[in-house]
Protein backbone atom coordinates (compact mmCIF):
# COMPACT_ATOMS: atom_id res chain seq x y z
CA UNK A 1 0.00 0.00 0.00
CA UNK A 2 2.48 2.12 1.03
CA UNK A 3 4.51 1.74 -2.33
CA UNK A 4 1.76 2.14 -4.34
CA UNK A 5 1.18 5.64 -2.52
CA UNK A 6 4.92 6.63 -3.06
CA UNK A 7 4.66 5.85 -6.81
CA UNK A 8 1.41 7.53 -7.44
CA UNK A 9 3.13 10.70 -5.25
CA UNK A 10 5.93 10.66 -8.07
CA UNK A 11 3.82 10.10 -10.44
CA UNK A 12 1.94 13.40 -9.28
CA UNK A 13 5.44 15.48 -8.56
CA UNK A 14 6.40 14.58 -12.26
CA UNK A 15 3.59 15.61 -13.41
CA UNK A 16 3.82 18.92 -11.81
CA UNK A 17 7.32 19.35 -12.75
CA UNK A 18 6.30 18.75 -16.19
CA UNK A 19 3.63 21.95 -16.15
CA UNK A 20 6.51 24.05 -14.38
CA UNK A 21 9.18 23.14 -17.39
CA UNK A 22 6.82 24.04 -20.35
CA UNK A 23 5.87 26.68 -18.15
CA UNK A 24 9.45 28.62 -18.22
CA UNK A 25 9.93 27.45 -21.44
CA UNK A 26 6.87 29.08 -22.79
CA UNK A 27 7.59 32.22 -20.69
CA UNK A 28 11.41 32.72 -21.58
CA UNK A 29 11.03 32.60 -25.17
CA UNK A 30 7.97 34.53 -24.84
CA UNK A 31 9.64 37.28 -23.21
CA UNK A 32 12.68 36.88 -25.62
CA UNK A 33 10.51 37.36 -28.59
CA UNK A 34 8.87 40.37 -27.45
CA UNK A 35 12.18 41.87 -26.04
CA UNK A 36 13.94 41.58 -29.51
CA UNK A 37 10.52 43.28 -31.19
CA UNK A 38 10.34 46.24 -28.80
CA UNK A 39 13.99 46.46 -28.91
CA UNK A 40 13.33 47.02 -32.83
CA UNK A 41 11.05 49.47 -32.70
CA UNK A 42 12.82 51.69 -29.94
CA UNK A 43 11.77 50.62 -26.89
CA UNK A 44 14.13 49.03 -24.07
CA UNK A 45 14.20 45.77 -24.31
CA UNK A 46 12.12 45.34 -20.84
CA UNK A 47 9.64 47.13 -21.84
CA UNK A 48 8.53 43.87 -23.97
CA UNK A 49 9.81 41.99 -21.53
CA UNK A 50 6.66 43.56 -19.27
CA UNK A 51 4.19 43.16 -21.98
CA UNK A 52 5.16 39.58 -22.58
CA UNK A 53 4.16 38.85 -18.89
CA UNK A 54 0.46 40.94 -19.43
CA UNK A 55 -0.37 39.29 -22.61
CA UNK A 56 0.28 35.63 -20.74
CA UNK A 57 -2.05 36.89 -18.23
CA UNK A 58 -5.49 37.69 -17.91
CA UNK A 59 -5.82 40.69 -19.32
CA UNK A 60 -5.21 39.49 -22.78
CA UNK A 61 -4.16 35.45 -23.25
CA UNK A 62 -7.39 34.92 -20.53
CA UNK A 63 -9.81 37.01 -22.68
CA UNK A 64 -8.95 35.72 -25.77
CA UNK A 65 -9.94 32.11 -24.17
CA UNK A 66 -13.24 33.53 -22.57
CA UNK A 67 -14.21 34.84 -25.96
CA UNK A 68 -13.49 32.01 -27.65
CA UNK A 69 -11.00 32.53 -29.96
CA UNK A 70 -8.44 29.92 -28.03
CA UNK A 71 -8.34 27.07 -26.70
CA UNK A 72 -8.20 26.90 -22.77
CA UNK A 73 -4.20 27.24 -23.14
CA UNK A 74 -4.18 29.48 -19.88
CA UNK A 75 -5.43 26.76 -18.01
CA UNK A 76 -3.47 24.15 -19.01
CA UNK A 77 -0.25 26.01 -19.33
CA UNK A 78 -0.39 28.03 -16.05
CA UNK A 79 -2.01 25.45 -14.00
CA UNK A 80 -3.20 26.65 -10.24
CA UNK A 81 -1.65 23.60 -8.66
CA UNK A 82 1.76 25.16 -9.85
CA UNK A 83 1.15 28.30 -9.19
CA UNK A 84 2.98 28.66 -5.70
CA UNK A 85 6.10 27.05 -7.63
CA UNK A 86 6.28 29.67 -9.51
CA UNK A 87 5.40 32.47 -7.23
CA UNK A 88 8.71 30.76 -5.33
CA UNK A 89 10.70 31.08 -8.28
CA UNK A 90 9.64 34.79 -8.72
CA UNK A 91 10.20 35.75 -5.51
CA UNK A 92 13.76 34.10 -5.61
CA UNK A 93 14.62 36.36 -9.05
CA UNK A 94 13.68 39.39 -6.97
CA UNK A 95 15.99 38.82 -4.36
CA UNK A 96 18.98 37.81 -6.82
CA UNK A 97 17.84 40.79 -9.03
CA UNK A 98 18.14 43.44 -6.12
CA UNK A 99 21.46 42.07 -5.21
CA UNK A 100 22.69 42.83 -8.72
CA UNK A 101 20.83 46.49 -8.28
CA UNK A 102 22.60 46.98 -5.46
CA UNK A 103 25.83 46.21 -6.92
CA UNK A 104 25.31 48.56 -9.40
CA UNK A 105 24.12 51.80 -7.46
CA UNK A 106 26.89 54.42 -7.53
CA UNK A 107 27.47 56.26 -4.48
CA UNK A 108 30.14 58.41 -5.86
CA UNK A 109 27.12 60.25 -8.29
CA UNK A 110 25.86 61.29 -4.64
CA UNK A 111 28.54 62.91 -3.92
CA UNK A 112 29.80 64.68 -6.94
CA UNK A 113 26.56 66.34 -9.09
CA UNK A 114 25.59 69.20 -7.17
CA UNK A 115 22.62 71.48 -6.13
CA UNK A 116 20.56 70.82 -9.26
CA UNK A 117 20.78 66.40 -8.68
CA UNK A 118 19.76 67.70 -5.77
CA UNK A 119 16.56 69.86 -6.14
CA UNK A 120 15.40 67.71 -8.86
CA UNK A 121 15.88 64.57 -6.49
CA UNK A 122 13.81 66.20 -3.86
CA UNK A 123 10.81 67.54 -6.23
CA UNK A 124 10.93 64.09 -8.08
CA UNK A 125 9.67 62.82 -4.67
CA UNK A 126 8.01 65.61 -2.79
CA UNK A 127 5.47 66.28 -5.93
CA UNK A 128 4.11 63.02 -7.07
CA UNK A 129 3.75 61.95 -3.00
CA UNK A 130 2.02 64.82 -2.58
CA UNK A 131 0.14 64.22 -5.86
CA UNK A 132 -0.71 60.55 -4.65
CA UNK A 133 -1.46 60.81 -1.36
CA UNK A 134 -4.51 63.17 -2.41
CA UNK A 135 -5.48 61.01 -5.46
CA UNK A 136 -5.58 58.50 -2.81
CA UNK A 137 -7.97 60.11 -0.43
CA UNK A 138 -10.17 60.64 -3.23
CA UNK A 139 -10.36 57.06 -4.25
CA UNK A 140 -10.26 55.08 -0.90
CA UNK A 141 -14.15 55.11 -0.27
CA UNK A 142 -15.04 53.81 -3.95
CA UNK A 143 -12.14 51.22 -4.31
CA UNK A 144 -10.45 50.16 -0.45
CA UNK A 145 -12.70 50.86 1.83
CA UNK A 146 -12.14 47.45 3.85
CA UNK A 147 -8.59 48.31 3.73
CA UNK A 148 -6.74 51.10 5.95
CA UNK A 149 -6.75 54.12 5.04
CA UNK A 150 -3.31 55.27 6.33
CA UNK A 151 -2.01 52.37 4.93
CA UNK A 152 -3.45 52.70 1.15
CA UNK A 153 -2.47 56.42 1.24
CA UNK A 154 1.13 55.63 2.26
CA UNK A 155 0.91 53.25 -0.21
CA UNK A 156 0.01 54.79 -3.50
CA UNK A 157 1.95 58.40 -2.78
CA UNK A 158 5.76 55.74 -2.39
CA UNK A 159 4.13 54.15 -5.24
CA UNK A 160 4.18 57.30 -7.44
CA UNK A 161 7.00 58.39 -6.34
CA UNK A 162 9.52 55.51 -7.50
CA UNK A 163 12.21 55.68 -10.29
CA UNK A 164 13.82 53.08 -11.78
CA UNK A 165 17.19 53.85 -11.62
CA UNK A 166 18.28 50.45 -13.70
CA UNK A 167 16.18 50.54 -16.36
CA UNK A 168 16.87 54.38 -16.36
CA UNK A 169 20.69 53.61 -16.36
CA UNK A 170 20.25 50.99 -19.17
CA UNK A 171 18.16 53.36 -21.49
CA UNK A 172 20.36 56.09 -21.22
CA UNK A 173 23.29 53.29 -22.11
CA UNK A 174 21.52 52.33 -25.04
CA UNK A 175 20.76 56.30 -26.18
CA UNK A 176 24.58 57.05 -25.60
CA UNK A 177 23.50 59.25 -22.99
CA UNK A 178 24.94 58.19 -20.25
CA UNK A 179 28.12 60.26 -20.13
CA UNK A 180 26.52 63.59 -20.46
CA UNK A 181 25.85 66.53 -18.40
CA UNK A 182 22.30 66.06 -18.18
CA UNK A 183 22.41 62.84 -18.34
CA UNK A 184 24.96 62.73 -15.22
CA UNK A 185 22.84 64.72 -13.33
CA UNK A 186 19.67 62.75 -14.34
CA UNK A 187 21.29 59.42 -13.01
CA UNK A 188 22.18 61.34 -9.78
CA UNK A 189 18.76 62.04 -8.91
CA UNK A 190 17.24 58.76 -9.79
CA UNK A 191 20.17 57.36 -7.55
CA UNK A 192 18.27 59.94 -4.83
CA UNK A 193 14.94 59.29 -5.54
CA UNK A 194 15.97 55.36 -5.41
CA UNK A 195 17.42 55.30 -1.71
CA UNK A 196 14.78 57.64 -0.70
CA UNK A 197 11.89 55.43 -2.27
CA UNK A 198 13.51 52.16 -0.84
CA UNK A 199 13.55 54.11 2.67
CA UNK A 200 9.85 54.95 2.17
CA UNK A 201 8.75 51.44 0.76
CA UNK A 202 10.21 49.84 3.86
CA UNK A 203 9.15 52.22 5.99
CA UNK A 204 5.16 51.89 4.57
CA UNK A 205 5.72 47.96 4.88
CA UNK A 206 6.89 48.32 8.30
CA UNK A 207 3.98 50.06 9.15
CA UNK A 208 1.13 47.88 7.33
CA UNK A 209 3.26 44.90 8.81
CA UNK A 210 2.71 45.97 12.00
CA UNK A 211 -1.06 46.86 11.17
CA UNK A 212 -0.36 49.93 12.13
CA UNK A 213 0.10 49.90 15.95
CA UNK A 214 2.53 52.54 16.91
CA UNK A 215 5.25 50.56 18.91
CA UNK A 216 5.40 47.11 16.94
CA UNK A 217 5.80 49.71 13.89
CA UNK A 218 8.76 51.52 15.81
CA UNK A 219 10.34 48.29 16.55
CA UNK A 220 10.49 47.69 13.25
CA UNK A 221 11.78 50.33 12.02
CA UNK A 222 14.12 50.82 14.40
CA UNK A 223 15.14 47.07 13.34
CA UNK A 224 15.14 48.15 10.14
CA UNK A 225 17.83 51.14 11.19
CA UNK A 226 19.79 48.77 13.32
CA UNK A 227 19.60 46.20 10.17
CA UNK A 228 21.39 48.55 7.60
CA UNK A 229 23.40 50.02 10.12
CA UNK A 230 24.96 46.42 10.75
CA UNK A 231 25.17 45.67 6.97
CA UNK A 232 27.31 49.50 6.70
CA UNK A 233 29.70 49.13 9.86
CA UNK A 234 30.28 45.75 10.46
CA UNK A 235 29.48 43.37 7.79
CA UNK A 236 30.88 45.59 4.84
CA UNK A 237 34.62 45.56 6.32
CA UNK A 238 34.50 41.18 6.61
CA UNK A 239 32.89 41.06 3.05
CA UNK A 240 35.22 43.68 1.49
CA UNK A 241 38.25 42.12 3.12
CA UNK A 242 36.52 38.47 1.86
CA UNK A 243 35.94 39.90 -1.39
CA UNK A 244 39.98 40.61 -1.51
CA UNK A 245 41.04 37.42 -0.75
CA UNK A 246 38.91 35.21 -2.31
CA UNK A 247 39.48 37.03 -5.82
CA UNK A 248 43.40 36.87 -4.67
CA UNK A 249 43.06 33.55 -4.67
CA UNK A 250 41.22 32.88 -7.75
CA UNK A 251 42.99 35.12 -9.85
CA UNK A 252 39.81 37.64 -9.96
CA UNK A 253 37.20 35.14 -9.79
CA UNK A 254 35.06 33.90 -6.91
CA UNK A 255 35.76 30.34 -7.50
CA UNK A 256 32.56 27.92 -6.67
CA UNK A 257 33.49 27.87 -2.91
CA UNK A 258 33.16 31.68 -2.93
CA UNK A 259 29.89 31.85 -5.33
CA UNK A 260 28.27 29.25 -2.55
CA UNK A 261 29.54 31.76 0.42
CA UNK A 262 27.91 34.97 -1.12
CA UNK A 263 24.55 32.88 -2.09
CA UNK A 264 24.53 31.97 1.58
CA UNK A 265 25.33 35.19 2.89
CA UNK A 266 23.18 36.78 0.50
CA UNK A 267 20.13 34.34 1.74
CA UNK A 268 20.83 35.11 5.21
CA UNK A 269 20.85 38.75 4.62
CA UNK A 270 17.15 38.34 3.45
CA UNK A 271 16.15 36.04 5.52
CA UNK A 272 16.84 38.82 8.22
CA UNK A 273 14.77 41.46 6.87
CA UNK A 274 12.05 38.81 6.16
CA UNK A 275 11.92 38.28 9.85
CA UNK A 276 12.07 41.82 10.74
CA UNK A 277 8.87 42.10 8.23
CA UNK A 278 9.66 44.13 5.70
CA UNK A 279 10.55 41.35 3.10
CA UNK A 280 13.48 39.40 1.60
CA UNK A 281 14.32 41.43 -1.24
CA UNK A 282 15.34 44.66 1.50
CA UNK A 283 18.04 42.33 3.25
CA UNK A 284 19.64 41.16 -0.60
CA UNK A 285 19.62 44.90 -1.83
CA UNK A 286 21.46 46.22 1.64
CA UNK A 287 24.15 43.32 0.90
CA UNK A 288 24.82 44.88 -2.77
CA UNK A 289 24.78 48.22 -1.62
CA UNK A 290 27.36 47.91 0.79
CA UNK A 291 29.79 46.18 -1.74
CA UNK A 292 28.84 48.12 -5.25
CA UNK A 293 32.22 50.05 -4.76
CA UNK A 294 33.97 47.05 -5.14
CA UNK A 295 34.33 46.90 -9.09
CA UNK A 296 36.17 43.71 -9.53
CA UNK A 297 33.70 41.70 -7.05
CA UNK A 298 31.17 43.12 -9.28
CA UNK A 299 32.25 42.49 -12.91
CA UNK A 300 32.63 38.40 -11.13
CA UNK A 301 29.23 38.33 -9.58
CA UNK A 302 27.69 40.07 -13.13
CA UNK A 303 29.71 37.04 -14.88
CA UNK A 304 28.11 34.43 -12.63
CA UNK A 305 24.50 35.63 -11.89
CA UNK A 306 23.87 38.45 -14.81
CA UNK A 307 22.62 36.92 -17.70
CA UNK A 308 20.89 34.18 -16.08
CA UNK A 309 18.93 36.50 -13.97
CA UNK A 310 17.71 38.50 -17.02
CA UNK A 311 16.82 35.72 -18.97
CA UNK A 312 15.09 33.52 -16.43
CA UNK A 313 14.39 35.27 -13.51
CA UNK A 314 13.69 38.53 -14.73
CA UNK A 315 10.68 36.77 -17.28
CA UNK A 316 9.26 35.01 -14.47
CA UNK A 317 8.39 37.59 -12.33
CA UNK A 318 7.10 39.79 -15.09
CA UNK A 319 4.67 36.44 -15.94
CA UNK A 320 3.76 36.55 -12.39
CA UNK A 321 2.74 40.06 -12.23
CA UNK A 322 0.91 39.62 -15.25
CA UNK A 323 -1.09 36.15 -14.11
CA UNK A 324 -2.49 38.78 -10.99
CA UNK A 325 -3.42 41.57 -13.73
CA UNK A 326 -6.80 41.88 -14.60
CA UNK A 327 -7.63 44.78 -17.06
CA UNK A 328 -11.09 43.25 -16.53
CA UNK A 329 -10.88 44.05 -13.25
CA UNK A 330 -11.34 47.77 -14.22
CA UNK A 331 -15.09 47.21 -14.42
CA UNK A 332 -16.70 50.67 -14.18
CA UNK A 333 -16.24 54.00 -15.79
CA UNK A 334 -15.63 55.15 -12.40
CA UNK A 335 -12.61 52.98 -12.13
CA UNK A 336 -10.87 53.85 -15.90
CA UNK A 337 -11.44 56.98 -14.47
CA UNK A 338 -9.36 56.65 -11.66
CA UNK A 339 -6.64 54.64 -13.86
CA UNK A 340 -6.70 58.02 -15.60
CA UNK A 341 -6.03 59.75 -12.71
CA UNK A 342 -3.45 57.74 -11.64
CA UNK A 343 -1.83 57.65 -14.36
CA UNK A 344 -1.49 61.72 -15.04
CA UNK A 345 -1.25 62.53 -10.86
CA UNK A 346 2.25 60.05 -11.50
CA UNK A 347 3.01 61.97 -15.22
CA UNK A 348 2.40 65.29 -13.58
CA UNK A 349 4.28 64.77 -10.18
CA UNK A 350 7.50 63.04 -11.63
CA UNK A 351 7.62 64.88 -14.72
CA UNK A 352 6.25 68.42 -14.50
CA UNK A 353 8.31 68.02 -11.13
CA UNK A 354 11.69 67.41 -12.24
CA UNK A 355 11.42 69.51 -15.16
CA UNK A 356 10.27 72.54 -13.12
CA UNK A 357 13.20 72.03 -10.67
CA UNK A 358 15.59 71.80 -12.96
CA UNK A 359 14.69 75.31 -14.93
CA UNK A 360 14.80 77.00 -11.39
CA UNK A 361 18.15 75.54 -11.43
CA UNK A 362 19.26 77.06 -14.16
CA UNK A 363 19.31 74.72 -16.58
CA UNK A 364 17.87 75.13 -20.34
CA UNK A 365 13.86 74.84 -20.86
CA UNK A 366 14.68 71.76 -23.08
CA UNK A 367 16.97 69.59 -20.94
CA UNK A 368 15.09 70.50 -18.26
CA UNK A 369 12.02 69.06 -20.08
CA UNK A 370 14.54 65.65 -20.99
CA UNK A 371 14.88 65.03 -17.39
CA UNK A 372 12.05 65.43 -16.51
CA UNK A 373 11.17 63.06 -18.95
CA UNK A 374 13.65 60.33 -18.42
CA UNK A 375 12.98 60.71 -14.12
CA UNK A 376 9.45 59.81 -15.62
CA UNK A 377 10.17 56.29 -16.00
CA UNK A 378 9.10 53.57 -13.48
CA UNK A 379 9.40 50.31 -15.13
CA UNK A 380 10.88 47.13 -13.53
CA UNK A 381 11.16 49.37 -9.80
CA UNK A 382 7.25 49.86 -9.97
CA UNK A 383 6.71 46.35 -10.78
CA UNK A 384 8.45 45.37 -7.25
CA UNK A 385 6.64 47.99 -5.49
CA UNK A 386 3.19 47.44 -6.60
CA UNK A 387 3.77 43.33 -6.06
CA UNK A 388 4.62 44.20 -2.75
CA UNK A 389 1.67 46.82 -2.21
CA UNK A 390 -0.48 43.39 -3.00
CA UNK A 391 1.55 41.11 -0.62
CA UNK A 392 1.01 43.31 2.01
CA UNK A 393 -2.72 43.63 1.17
CA UNK A 394 -2.60 47.47 1.55
CA UNK A 395 -3.86 47.97 -2.55
CA UNK A 396 -6.72 45.56 -4.16
CA UNK A 397 -6.70 43.84 -7.64
CA UNK A 398 -8.04 47.04 -9.29
CA UNK A 399 -5.72 49.55 -7.83
CA UNK A 400 -3.11 46.72 -8.49
CA UNK A 401 -3.86 47.02 -12.27
CA UNK A 402 -4.00 50.50 -12.06
CA UNK A 403 -0.49 51.21 -10.67
CA UNK A 404 0.92 48.05 -13.42
CA UNK A 405 -1.06 49.97 -16.43
CA UNK A 406 0.53 53.20 -14.80
CA UNK A 407 4.52 51.62 -14.82
CA UNK A 408 3.90 50.06 -18.49
CA UNK A 409 2.55 53.89 -19.78
CA UNK A 410 5.42 55.58 -17.99
CA UNK A 411 7.68 53.52 -19.39
CA UNK A 412 6.78 53.25 -22.84
CA UNK A 413 6.27 57.11 -23.18
CA UNK A 414 9.95 58.10 -22.27
CA UNK A 415 11.40 57.68 -26.03
CA UNK A 416 8.32 58.88 -28.05
CA UNK A 417 8.68 62.16 -25.42
CA UNK A 418 12.20 62.87 -25.26
CA UNK A 419 13.00 62.24 -28.94
CA UNK A 420 11.55 66.12 -29.82
CA UNK A 421 12.50 67.45 -26.63
CA UNK A 422 15.92 66.37 -26.98
CA UNK A 423 16.43 68.28 -30.26
CA UNK A 424 18.67 71.29 -30.41
CA UNK A 425 20.89 69.64 -26.85
CA UNK A 426 23.85 67.82 -26.08
CA UNK A 427 21.77 64.50 -25.63
CA UNK A 428 20.90 64.89 -29.22
CA UNK A 429 24.03 63.43 -31.21
CA UNK A 430 24.18 60.85 -29.19
CA UNK A 431 20.72 59.18 -29.31
CA UNK A 432 20.79 60.17 -33.08
CA UNK A 433 24.33 57.41 -33.37
CA UNK A 434 22.52 55.04 -31.46
CA UNK A 435 19.71 54.69 -34.15
CA UNK A 436 16.76 56.07 -32.12
CA UNK A 437 16.12 58.98 -35.10
CA UNK A 438 17.92 59.80 -38.40
CA UNK A 439 20.22 62.21 -38.41
CA UNK A 440 18.74 65.71 -38.76
CA UNK A 441 21.09 69.01 -40.25
CA UNK A 442 21.01 70.15 -36.46
CA UNK A 443 22.46 67.37 -34.95
CA UNK A 444 25.54 67.19 -37.65
CA UNK A 445 26.05 70.95 -37.00
CA UNK A 446 25.66 70.14 -32.99
CA UNK A 447 27.99 67.56 -33.40
CA UNK A 448 31.07 69.74 -35.05
CA UNK A 449 30.29 72.44 -32.53
CA UNK A 450 30.26 70.65 -29.51
CA UNK A 451 31.21 67.50 -27.56
CA UNK A 452 28.81 65.06 -26.76
CA UNK A 453 30.92 64.31 -23.49
CA UNK A 454 30.75 67.25 -21.21
CA UNK A 455 33.67 67.19 -18.87
CA UNK A 456 32.49 67.00 -15.37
Amino acid sequence: MNMMLLAAGSLDAEHRLTIVLLQLAVIILIARLFATLFRKIGQPAVVGEIVAGLILGPSVLGKLEAAGWLPHISQTLFDPSVGPIIQILAQLGLVLLLFLIGLEFDFSHLKTRGSAAAAISLAGVIAPFGLGIGMALLMHPYVARDISMLGFVLFIGTAISITALPILGRMMMEMKISRTRVGAVTVTAAAIDDATGWILLATVSALATAKFQLMHSLLMVAETIGFALTMLFLVRPVMKRWVTWILTRNGGELGLNGFAVLIAVLFGSAILTSKIGIFAIFGAFMLGAVLSDQQEFRSAVQKLLGSFVTVFFLPIFFTFTGLRTDIGSLDSPLLWLFATGVLLVAVAGKLGGCAIAARLSGLPMRESLCIGILMNTRALMELIVVNVGYDLGVIPKSVFCMLVMMAVVTTVMTTPLLIPAMRGTELEPGIVSAGFVRRPASAMRWARHRRCNVPE
